[in-house]
């Protein structure tokens, strides 16, 4: 297929490199655009970041010398722009909500990392194992706000995207989730560049992360809810109690999980096979970035470690262990996903692709 052309809004950032380096030779999306603050317009890409590039990758050629445009000079996208992935940072959301609406409305669809719009009613906020249906809700924000092509499209919260999609996987089995009580331990890139100041993590456990507890405990209502007439109809049967720490882990967001069913109750042996065999619409579709098997089940009792199991799948699979009964809750069990690859830029590359091959992106 020819190739879509793609810009990135928030280039020179964490999540902008990330995207830069994921994308390199892939096969539907060739980046044509980069989009910065004002400081960095004008300027070619290798000279705005300098010695802020953290990729472990040297700047691919294609793009170091694209010149930065200022994301809100609205007037100089480039006309055959099919899309752009948003990674955004400015000094609040309303501002971000803005930027997105507006390239929206010049018939830009945007694939967003930002939490800005997760709570927009009409805003689908997907991963695409759980609720790729809820792209369906695209045309009514686009008879909402007077788009045409274009429309914003979010996704979640990194921090609980390594337990959500087991928890799904049982639910749509038919083994109904009542409670959920998490404990997450979050890499230092989840904070971006610079981070976590080095005397604050080293040989430290930080045990507040501003924002990310609400964030593990009610974005997920939204993620199994239902299309209404308005928007997306919160999911209201489980009921979720989160703790989020940040540890001294590069990558990898791990989640310790105690679950309560509502009335029928797996054996052990049962949730194992029903996270084995789980295959959801990016498997049967075939996405480029989809990981072939969406969890993955280590039976070592040491295990998952973010060291050794973040990078499973090209980073996309979530990998799951340490599956016990639970002396007050039914189950526990230790999940891992890979924060900036799963939770972020290549999180928000399937969902582009999904959008594609169901026809929002054109």
């Amino acid at each position: 297929m020819k190739k879509l052309k793609i810009g990135i809004l928030g280039a020179t950032g964490m999540v902008g490199q990330n995207y830069i380096k994921l994308l390199q030779n892939h096969p539907w999306f060739e980046i044509i655009d980069v989009a910065a603050s004002p400081r960095s317009a004008g300027k070619r890409f290798k000279e705005a970041v300098k010695t802020k590039w953290q990729m472990a990758i040297p700047i691919p050629e294609v793009i170091e010398n694209l010149i930065v445009r200022d994301v809100q000079d609205f007037d100089s996208i480039s006309s055959n722009l099919d899309f752009v992935f948003s990674a955004i940072n400015m000094p609040t959301k309303d501002q971000i909500k803005e930027v997105e609406f507006e390239y929206a409305q010049r018939g830009i669809p945007v694939v967003s990392n930002n939490s800005a719009h997760r709570w927009t009613p009409d805003v689908p906020m997907i991963i695409p194992e759980i609720n790729h249906n809820h792209i369906e809700i695209i045309p009514l924000q686009q008879k909402n706000r007077g788009f045409s092509k274009g429309f914003v499209l979010v996704k979640p919260n990194c921090s609980l995207q390594s337990y959500l999609t087991p928890i799904y996987a049982l639910e749509r089995e038919g083994y109904k989730i009542d409670k959920l009580i998490i404990t997450t331990l979050q890499a230092v890139s989840g904070a971006g560049y610079p981070g976590v100041a080095f005397l604050d993590i080293v040989d430290n456990i930080v045990p507040y992360i501003r924002g990310e507890e609400e964030k593990t405990e009610k974005e997920p209502l939204k993620i199994l809810g239902k299309i209404g007439e308005k928007g997306i109809i919160n999911d209201d049967s489980i009921q979720i109690s989160s703790t989020c720490t940040r540890v001294p882990v590069s990558d990898g967001h791990t989640a310790c999980v105690n679950l309560k069913f509502k009335d029928k109750k797996p054996i052990k042996d049962e949730i194992i096979k029903i996270w084995k065999e789980f295959k959801s619409i990016p498997q049967e579709l075939g996405l480029p970035f989809a990981p072939k098997q969406p969890i993955l089940y280590l039976e070592h009792i040491d295990r998952p470690q973010p060291k050794k199991d973040r990078d499973n799948d090209k980073g996309m699979a979530i990998t799951v262990g340490r599956l016990r009964e639970d002396n007050i809750f039914d189950f526990k069990f230790v999940a891992l996903s890979h924060n900036t690859i799963r939770g972020a830029a290549g999180g928000a590359i399937l969902n582009a692709e999904l959008l594609v091959v169901k026809g929002f992106i054109k």
